[in-house]
């Protein structure tokens, strides 16, 4: 089941905050998109088929989807939140030539992202400009190159296993012999597919769930650094620095305000 919130609506663009209870492994019946959409996920994650093309979306990934593709959904992990922005012409795009599939998202585009949900519908709020410059951004980095084949199904395994436990991952050789491969070849295949190395993809992951704990009111950050795998409290805020720009205390209080 879906609960669907309109956030922000206007003749270029939509904003709307998705709740999905759905818990199915297998894939739902083909659904078709009467527009196109980017997908923003906030918390959870789940897996798409557009025309073919299989997305694990989560929040370091979203996808893109066309007017008139079909869809299908596949829920293995539950339930999830996420944002669709509905692009009613090409203003979001700027005219660039995009493809439906999957978006890399980095993490200043995921606090504006939660910033955008935090302001009251007004559409001329700056976060609404401001994560529409960054998923145009997004649009224009994703790559163009076919992968070969039989080698996207490791990279997938690698971000399920760093999705269902990040702290299981601590280290390439770790996760590498979990997967049952070589450091080596794990890295060069994941670098390949997903577009930046296992231990950044790791600590998105973590960033991404500082931001929720943030988020929800979290204040011991001590405490939080050693639940999210993190030596310590220096190093949270290093890793937080570096992917949004941002220390914790700052983020809590963006957050809060």
């Amino acid at each position: 089941m879906r609960t669907t919130r309109t956030v922000i609506e206007t003749r270029h663009f939509a904003i709307r905050a998705v709740a999905c209870t759905d818990d199915h492994p297998r894939w739902s019946a083909p659904e078709p998109a009467p527009s196109a959409h980017i997908v923003l996920v906030q918390r959870g994650h789940f897996r798409v088929d557009v025309e073919g093309r299989k997305v694990t979306a989560e929040p370091a990934t979203g996808y893109l989807h066309l007017p008139g593709e079909e869809l299908r959904f596949a829920h293995p992990a539950g339930g999830d939140v996420c944002t669709a922005v509905t692009l009613s012409d090409d203003e979001l795009t700027g005219g660039a030539r995009v493809g439906s599939g999957a978006v890399r998202l980095d993490a200043r585009l995921e606090l504006a992202h939660r910033l955008l949900l935090r302001s009251g519908g007004d559409p001329g709020f700056a976060a609404a400009e401001a994560v529409l410059d960054l998923v145009r951004l997004a649009l224009r980095e994703q790559p163009h190159d076919t992968p070969p084949p039989g080698r996207a199904d490791l990279a997938e395994r690698a971000r399920e296993a760093v999705l269902a436990d990040p702290l299981a991952a601590a280290s390439l050789v770790e996760l590498a012999r979990l997967l049952d491969t070589s450091p080596s070849h794990l890295s060069h295949t994941f670098r390949h597919h997903v577009g930046m190395p296992v231990s950044r993809y790791r600590n998105r992951v973590r960033v991404s769930r500082a931001l929720a704990r943030l988020d929800q009111g979290e204040t011991d950050l001590a405490a939080l650094a050693a639940a999210l795998g993190f030596s310590d409290q220096a190093h949270l805020t290093r890793v937080m620095r570096a992917e949004l720009g941002h220390t914790p205390g700052r983020v809590r209080a963006l957050l809060a305000s």
